[in-house]
């Protein structure tokens, strides 16, 4: 795993689509119990090089219930994002991730993890990837569904401030998933 992750954050596939340096932002060990599989890192996760180091990752921490220092515990939870690099601002909110990283890496970096008790799907592109057939057709008809998709996989929303119309326009979402979310994530930490 450690040299598999040294590749990772050295590649510059996608150098050519970027005005700026590559920086891929992951965090994963052999033995994770928790992977959370999200979109791209922002603007300040490429600054800081710390996966989810921002107000979503503190939004994420809260609604999972945990701490910190267990959420940045490369042993108990494991962070890959769809595209591995900042992919820049668009005009409304940062580009989609760049579309090379999850072929290139997602299935070697998934071989090693053979202890992975939950997933997390943030967001629509991780969800369109790894729902498949069994994604709905919106994000909203993905949360409401959540206990279809077993208890080993949990879509969520994005939790950038941005969505904070989304969140109060669907409360059952802290109600009813924010606590399943919460038991699951304690379940998976043994």
């Amino acid at each position: 795993m450690k040299r598999l992750l040294t590749e990772v954050r050295a590649c510059t596939v996608c150098a050519e689509a970027l005005d700026h340096e590559p920086r891929p932002v992951l965090a994963a060990h052999a033995r994770v119990r928790i992977l959370i599989i999200g979109q791209a890192p922002g603007a300040k996760v490429y600054a800081s090089g710390v996966a989810w180091d921002d107000k979503s990752g503190e939004r994420l921490r809260d609604w999972m219930g945990v701490t910190g220092d267990t959420f940045y515990d490369e042993r108990r939870v494991g962070l890959m994002p769809m595209g591995f690099c900042y992919p820049g601002k668009g005009s409304s909110g940062d580009l989609p991730p760049r579309p090379e990283c999850a072929p290139l890496w997602h299935e070697k970096l998934l071989a090693k993890m053979s202890d992975v008790k939950l997933t997390l799907l943030v967001g629509m592109y991780a969800q369109g990837e790894y729902l498949g057939e069994r994604a709905k057709k919106t994000l909203t008809e993905n949360e409401r569904a959540w206990r279809d998709f077993g208890a080993r996989t949990m879509p969520l929303p994005h939790p950038s401030p941005r969505n904070g119309v989304w969140l109060r326009r669907n409360g059952w979402f802290e109600e009813e998933l924010v606590p399943a979310l919460r038991r699951r994530v304690m379940r998976a930490l043994g």
